[in-house]
């Protein structure tokens, strides 16, 4: 195998190279020429300088390859200007699918995630055939991952060997980042966490999310997408773990709704408006966390022979590292 991966300098992308490595895969990893490549430590590779937003980079970086897996993304909760977003999430799916097509490339495994499936209210696991459109995805994150996800489904569903892989809440080592769910345990072990919401996520281990990215390309159906999760636990659960973890103290105080709201509308005025920073809270964020994203891996346990693990090693191993 021949594989072209991209966002391997990243937190999720970083450990599906590594299993990719390990299984004997050889290894064409797109970085830009800003990349922090500090994640690709041990991975032996080649590199393609390139970028998304540059169709001809691609074609060549994964001219040769036979595979694919797009793992790159924009994940943040917060952007000023969402156009990028947008650029990097949707088109740059459709150039990564348009030259996998013109490079003859047979299979391609393209990284969603669980944002993309339909929540609701009552805390009831969402799984791969939950009712949801765009008009129930809230902000560009949501709303650019729906798109692109479109984008490979349509494409799998044509003819190409497409397959796509919805990660529920990746935690572990190396989020350099760190993404969102990574300032969690930031922000905890800080002690920047006075407060909770009564929220929920599906948290898995990132290296086992890793395999299952590798295993879908094996197993999984063309035009299908997986969901790859582990725990569903509420925001209070995994603020205990982390505090059984470290030893610091697990906040005792709910936040209600409305009070977290207006934190956001705040700390995105203040932060983002004014002092050019991502805020910690957004309007978006606490929007989303009104719905538990509770998941269910039933489908990818059928087909995949997923297995769910407990993730307190992989919350252990994200508080030591």
């Amino acid at each position: 195998m021949k594989a072209f991966v991209t966002g391997a300098t990243g937190f999720l992308g970083s450990h599906v190279a590594r299993v990719l490595g390990e299984q004997g895969a050889d290894l064409r990893l797109l970085i830009r020429s800003t990349s922090n490549l500090r994640n690709l430590e041990g991975i032996k590779a080649e590199t393609a300088t390139g970028d998304l937003r540059d169709s001809s980079s691609l074609e060549k970086g994964m001219s040769g390859c036979d595979t694919v897996f797009h793992v790159a993304a924009d994940y943040r909760l917060w952007v000023r200007d969402p156009a990028e977003m947008y650029r990097s999430n949707v088109d740059g799916t459709k150039a990564i699918l348009d030259a996998a097509r013109k490079n003859g490339v047979r299979r391609v495994v393209y990284t969603s995630s669980v944002a993309t499936v339909g929540f609701t209210g009552n805390g009831h696991p969402a799984d791969e055939d939950s009712p949801v459109s765009l008009a129930d995805m809230i902000g560009p994150y949501k709303r650019s991952k729906f798109m692109a996800e479109q984008l490979a489904m349509e494409a799998g569903g044509s003819g190409m060997h497409v397959v796509v892989v919805n990660p529920t809440t990746p935690v572990g080592e190396q989020d350099v980042k760190p993404t969102p769910t990574g300032r969690i345990v930031v922000d905890f072990l800080k002690r920047r966490f006075p407060a909770y919401v009564e929220t929920g996520l599906n948290l898995v281990d990132v290296r086992e999310c890793a395999v299952g990215h590798v295993v879908a390309l094996e197993k999984g159906r063309p035009g299908e997408r997986y969901i790859l999760g582990g725990e569903n636990l509420t925001l209070k659960q995994i603020l205990d773990k982390l505090g059984e973890i470290s030893g610091l103290p697990s906040p005792k105080v709910k936040l209600p709704y409305v009070f977290a709201f207006a934190t956001g509308i705040v700390d995105e005025a203040i932060t983002g408006r004014l002092l050019h920073r991502e805020p910690r809270a957004t309007v978006d964020s606490v929007r989303m966390g009104k719905k538990k994203m509770f998941a269910s891996c039933a489908k990818a346990e059928r087909e995949l022979g997923w297995k769910i693990v407990p993730v307190e090693g992989a919350l252990r191993r994200a508080v030591q590292w």
